[in-house]
């Protein structure tokens, strides 16, 4: 099964300074991701004879339709993924461990785009993920001290003055509600660093297009149906390693 070559993994940075969690502390903003017509080539995977794996993934398409088709959940009706529009390596999928960290480990691959969770046994399962340029200001390890089911968002103040339009969103007004255009979607996990709030969160996203791309704020973010898988799977108080 294809996975990511490993990258070297670099010093670890010291916990940024104020600038930068004050950047971070919205992981997200409303509405960012333009939509766009992909740049690179769509092959068709909905074929009716195809019962094997999809080219470049591990996974058939019966596989893919339950896995990103429409779900309910916690009362909301998240829509289906076309994910034939998404690049087939970005699917989640069980691939050979190529981190070299123990099971139970989350480790998040910036530059591949791939966040993989380690499993026992010598294999992980892998997701597609966008980073953000906030996801790029963190590396080294930390703990998923908690982690919420669809969370409210609170873009910070300086989010806020510069997006005037957000107002109603503001800590001060009690952020935005959970709901499907919530930017933080179905789940965030929230990473802390000797017991300090990274302000660094794994969460959901409506905009698959994103899925595989450098975007333009955030985090990392996961299609809403893997999230909600890695958060079902994801052990309490799972250490987590972020690579650049």
């Amino acid at each position: 099964m294809p996975s990511s070559p490993s990258l070297s993994r670099r010093n670890f940075l010291n916990l940024f300074g104020l600038g930068a969690a004050s950047t971070l502390a919205g992981c997200a903003t409303y509405s960012t991701v333009p939509r766009y017509v992909p740049s690179y080539p769509i092959a068709p995977t909905r074929l009716p004879w195809m019962d094997g794996p999809v080219s470049g993934s591990g996974v058939s398409t019966a596989e893919l339709d339950v896995m990103y088709g429409p779900r309910e959940d916690n009362g909301y009706l998240i829509p289906a993924v076309p994910y034939d529009q998404i690049p087939p390596q970005y699917y989640r999928q069980r691939v050979s461990n190529p981190t070299g960290e123990p099971s139970g480990t989350v480790v998040v691959d910036t530059a591949a785009r791939y966040l993989y969770l380690v499993e026992p046994g010598g294999t992980a399962m892998r997701y597609g993920v966008g980073i953000g340029r906030e996801g790029f200001a963190w590396q080294g390890e930390g703990v998923i001290q908690w982690r919420k089911k669809w969370p409210r968002w609170n873009p910070p103040d300086e989010m806020v003055a510069r997006k005037p339009e957000l107002v109603k969103y503001s800590i001060a007004n009690g952020g935005m509600d959970p709901g499907l255009d919530n930017p933080l979607g179905a789940r965030a996990l929230y990473i802390f660093q000797n017991g300090q709030d990274t302000l660094y969160r794994l969460h959901g996203s409506p905009e698959w297009q994103s899925i595989g791309k450098a975007v333009s704020s955030g985090c990392v973010r996961l299609l809403n149906q893997d999230v909600i898988d890695l958060y079902d799977r994801v052990p309490n108080k799972a250490r987590i390693v972020v690579w650049q």
